[in-house]
Parts: structure tokens; C-alpha cells; sequence
């Protein structure tokens, strides 16, 4: 079962450490999706694969985030010009998948703490 305590607690210090991230462009961004998934997984505990997966899902909770923001501004487009919203939609569903493709450094930050913390 998840935690979605340690989820969150994960996604807040990544969303914190990521406001001072651009002092570092690149490196501070990896840096607090580091942090945040061992943060999500130490919390979570169980094992490596629970670690993982909690790390992995505090990582992609800003993408989720994001593109139910682009979900939205594309139904909106869609109701004024119709094929910018299906345009839309495509960047939406591409952006799911990147975004969970970025949350792969958080998954294995999250895996060693969830290994650390057993």
C-alpha cells in the first residue's frame, strides 16, 4: 500500500529544494529530485522496491501536477480553436510520459533508502 504521507513529504522537499535549484541549473534540479526520493522512501521504508516506488511517485507528483495543468489549458484551447487543443492533448500525454522518465533519479534515491531503512 502506499504512504502518501511520505509521498507528499517527498514531493514538498523536492518542490522546496527545487525553488533554490536554479542557482544550480541541471545539477540542483537532480540534486532535489535526489533528496526528495530519499526523503519519500526513508519514510516509506520496506525494502527496496517499496522505497522505489514511493521515491518514484513523489518524483512524477509534480509532472502529474503539470500536466493536469496542460489537460486543462488544452480543454480550453480545444473550445476555441479545435485543432490546438488536440495539439494539446498530444503534449499532455507525451508530457505523462517524460515526466515519470525524470522521476527515475527520485526512484532510485528512494530505493537505497528504502534498502537503508530496514
Amino acid at each position: 500500500m502506499v504512504n502518501w504521507r511520505a509521498v507528499l513529504v517527498g514531493f514538498g522537499v523536492e518542490l522546496v529544494l527545487g525553488v533554490f535549484a536554479f542557482a544550480l541549473p541541471g545539477i540542483g534540479h537532480a540534486a532535489a529530485g535526489l533528496v526528495g526520493g530519499f526523503v519519500a522512501g526513508w519514510m516509506a521504508g520496506g525494502g527496496v522496491w517499496n522505497g522505489a516506488l514511493h521515491g518514484l511517485l513523489a518524483g512524477a507528483l509534480g509532472g502529474v501536477v503539470v500536466v493536469s495543468l496542460l489537460v486543462f489549458a488544452s480543454v480550453v484551447a480545444s473550445i476555441a480553436f479545435v485543432p490546438a487543443g488536440l495539439l494539446g492533448f498530444g503534449v499532455a500525454a507525451l508530457s505523462l510520459v517524460v515526466f515519470f522518465a525524470l522521476a527515475i533519479d527520485s526512484a532510485i534515491a528512494g530505493a537505497i533508502a528504502g534498502l537503508l531503512a530496514d
